[in-house]
């Protein structure tokens, strides 16, 4: 019988952590980087890229842009039933894999869609990113309970770093594969593409055995009146919708935080946007006829990844010397500039430029806006619902900023239009964030219910 790991032990916390190295590589590979190029080039092949889906013909990157937002919906409103079920020892890890597994399974379906089967290849696609999504808050979830409060933060920070590791490492060998698909005995690049998404859907559910080997060996020690013992009953499954509605009440009393959400939603729609579509907009606007666009995109995004490691160290110290409000003003400012030049752009040297830009920029405001929301929150012990509430901020602004991409998209027929509304959704976060007071230290405090 395998010796049980307690809290705290060193070799539970490692093993936990391996999990960030098995799953980022769906963020990169998939959501970011291969998967949008490949999508883009098979797509554009049928009828020059306006696709047939549920009875419909769509733009291409229209339906792309559609499908993000539908699959972050789908997201956004099984999240707050995933949460509480989170709590409840027993099913906690079960639900993890169960959703790991999904992603993992739909990453590799992804092989057989050749751009002629649109629904089969969205349908996985889908499927995949609610598995990500859904596995992520049950292994969030565990982080509380296998190491104490005060190291959580470090605990957390290496799980990043793993994440970040791993993801590279296998996007550098899905590039070798596509730049040199014969070093692999593959037919051309486009098999290698095909290939990438099986090697991520192997490498997500292979090294999740590691985590999910030691959490089945975690001893819990909780107190016998914890949410473990409670039945699982229809108020408790919508406990989590309860305790976002209780905090938008909440948000009345504080108008700093409440403004602060606000401008949040409006430029990070516009982040978010960036982050999951420039693939898209690079394969359609820059490199549409180049026969080495897939490998340079892929490299863009690598570019991307490196810068944004300097980037959010830059804003970090911009915000000590700062403050964070003037600092994440700074950083939209900068994506104000980006969003003019992503507009006029014609040559591969100026889109490499802004790929520099975007990754400079892109670490710095998403740390920046954590931390921020952190100091502006008020004295009190509900932190788990309030957070709650800003990862579905979050969710709802990428659903809102790829819906409208979509939407402009498909209406005028050009992409870089629809940059034109994100940079819209720059100057409304920016004139909504100066209505944010940056003096954490006078938090209010919010009675308990």
């Amino acid at each position: 019988m395998s010796t049980p790991l307690l809290r705290n032990d060193k070799r539970l916390i490692n093993r936990w952590a391996m999990y960030d190295w098995s799953n980022s590589v769906y963020s990169l590979t998939i959501a970011t980087a291969v998967f949008p190029i490949y999508y883009t080039n098979v797509t554009n092949a049928i009828n020059h890229g306006v696709v047939s889906f549920m009875g419909r013909e769509y733009m291409n990157e229209a339906l792309y842009s559609y499908a993000l937002s539908f699959s972050f919906l789908v997201v956004a409103l099984i999240s707050p039933l995933l949460a509480p079920i989170a709590d409840y020892k027993s099913a906690k890890l079960g639900f993890m894999k169960f959703f790991c597994y999904t992603g993992a399974v739909s990453c590799i379906a992804l092989y057989w869609f050749t751009g002629e089967n649109v629904c089969f290849g969205i349908f996985f696609f889908v499927l995949a990113s609610v598995g990500f999504a859904g596995s992520i808050v049950y292994y969030n979830a565990f982080l509380k309970e296998i190491v104490d409060e005060h190291d959580q933060d470090r605990v957390s920070a290496k799980g990043f770093s793993l994440g970040y590791i791993g993801s590279v490492i296998l996007l550098i060998i899905n590039l070798a594969m596509v730049q040199k698909p014969e070093w692999f005995g593959l037919r051309d690049a486009g098999q290698a593409a095909r290939l990438t998404f099986v090697s991520v859907g192997i490498w997500w559910a292979g090294f999740a055995q590691i985590p999910f080997s030691a959490l089945s060996r975690f001893k819990y020690d909780v107190p016998a009146k914890s949410s473990n013992h409670q039945k699982i009953t229809m108020s408790f499954m919508l406990g989590g919708y309860n305790e976002l509605r209780k905090v938008w009440n909440e948000l009345k009393s504080f108008p700093s935080l409440r403004n602060y959400l606000f401008a949040f939603f409006f430029y990070n729609s516009a982040v978010q946007t960036v982050m999951y579509l420039a693939s898209i907009f690079g394969s359609k606007v820059i490199f549409a006829n180049d026969p080495d666009g897939t490998s340079k995109l892929i490299i863009c995004v690598l570019i991307i990844q490196l810068v944004a490691v300097a980037g959010a160290t830059l804003f970090s110290r911009l915000s000590k010397r700062m403050g964070n409000v003037k600092s994440l003003s700074v950083a939209i400012f900068i994506w104000l500039g980006i969003c003019l030049f992503a507009y006029v752009l014609k040559t591969e040297f100026q889109f490499y430029a802004v790929a520099f830009l975007v990754g400079m920029v892109m670490g710095g405001i998403q740390s920046i806006s954590r931390s921020t929301y952190s100091k502006l929150l008020p004295q009190t012990k509900d932190t788990a619902s309030f957070f709650s509430f800003y990862d579905a901020t979050e969710k709802v602004a990428t659903i809102f900023g790829t819906l409208v991409f979509g939407l402009v998209t498909e209406l005028t027929g050009d992409m870089r239009n629809s940059v034109l509304f994100l940079l819209v959704f720059f100057l409304i976060g920016f004139y909504l964030l100066r209505k944010v007071r940056n003096e954490p230290s006078l938090r209010p405090t919010v009675s308990q219910a």
